[in-house]
């Protein structure tokens, strides 16, 4: 079996909780080492790796076949670029870069250099999301004319990073949440003809936007996706009206608690959740009007990078392409234009 040997550049949560579990877990790589400019925190849970110091020893270690650019937004551009003429693979996570412009410039660099480049969209296999795709698919619903899907916390106080609360490029919470639920729409739904945005900023001492709510357009339906940072008592994170039918589904995944509390990704019975959290179908199926409980599928992380392992190895398709990541920048792009002019913008 090949082996991938792995660098991840950053340890804060992002590495700690989403990256490094799986990277460990999976048989398929090695994580090699992790970038730490002056802490060896990741010593302590991985004692057998390499400490980096700049990202320049990581690009210069010929051992290292993939990047996972895990750093602020900000940086993403630059050291994706950097990684790519290094000869690497690259995972980065969202927003994948502060630019449809940027985007592009990756894409084409990963190309010409034939190297995967991928955006780490882990919440396509969170447990609720994962069983409304399920319903959808299975056309119990009918036709889908109508949908909201809401990811709201309630967190007044400002983030301790930095890169999210100081205005500028990559900041606020439509780079932050905003790409999970764009990302979710658009991987049900596919492009959409025309969007209008309301982006707001709430919270006291806030400085970047912290609230937003962007409508999708499509021929047959339309999509809600809403967040914010004021919400005590959040609504059902999905709600799906079909021709036939309606399901609503909780935000109830329980992997980042878990990872959080520095659980093992155990692939038994990982990410899955309480049965009171079961989403709710009320619908006509051969002529009978049903309203049920579903049970929820598993959720699991493992998957991503089960499919970066062969998409590297095997030459398949990313489980997330770069040309997702571009979808997603451009929505955001024409959300900020539409929230700007107060108009509806078109989608090319």
């Amino acid at each position: 079996m090949r082996i991938i040997k792995t660098a991840i550049l950053s340890f804060g949560m992002s590495g700690r909780v989403f990256h490094a579990p799986f990277i460990a877990l999976h048989t398929g790589f090695k994580l090699v080492g992790v970038l730490e400019r002056s802490k060896n925190e990741s010593l302590q849970f991985y004692p057998d790796i390499h400490i980096y110091r700049t990202l320049e020893e990581v690009l210069n270690d010929e051992r290292i076949e993939l990047v996972v650019v895990n750093t602020p937004t900000n940086t993403h551009f630059e050291f994706c670029k950097k990684a790519l003429e290094a000869g690497k693979h690259v995972v980065v996570e969202k927003a994948f870069t502060t630019t449809v412009a940027e985007a592009i410039e990756l894409i084409e660099l990963a190309e010409s250099r034939k190297l995967m480049l991928s955006v780490y969209q882990n919440r396509r296999w969170d447990s609720d999301f994962s069983t409304v795709r399920s319903i959808i698919e299975k056309g119990v619903l009918g036709e889908i004319f109508e949908a909201e899907f809401h990811f709201d916390r309630y967190k007044e106080t400002l983030s301790p990073k930095l890169h999210k609360e100081v205005p500028g490029p990559g900041a606020g919470l439509l780079n932050d949440l905003g790409p999970h639920l764009i990302d979710q729409a658009l991987s049900l739904f596919g492009m959409p003809t025309a969007l209008f945005a309301y982006i707001q900023t709430l919270r006291p001492a806030s400085a970047v936007d912290d609230a937003f709510a962007i409508t999708l357009f499509y021929s047959d339906k339309k999509l809600l996706l809403k967040s914010n940072l004021l919400i005590r008592e959040a609504l059902p994170a999905f709600v799906v009206h079909g021709k036939k039918g309606s399901f609503i589904k909780s935000r109830a995944d329980i992997q980042e608690a878990a990872l959080l509390a520095n659980e093992k990704p155990n692939l038994m019975d990982w990410g899955t959740e309480a049965t009171s959290e079961q989403g709710l179908l009320h619908t006509e199926i051969n002529g009978e009007i049903i309203r049920q409980q579903i049970p929820t599928i598993q959720g699991n992380y493992h998957h991503y990078y089960e499919g970066i392992y062969h998409a590297i190895a095997n030459g398949a398709p990313a489980p997330v392409t770069a040309q997702d990541g571009l979808h997603v920048m451009q929505i955001i792009e024409a959300a900020l234009t539409s929230n700007s002019a107060k108009q509806i913008i078109p989608i090319q």
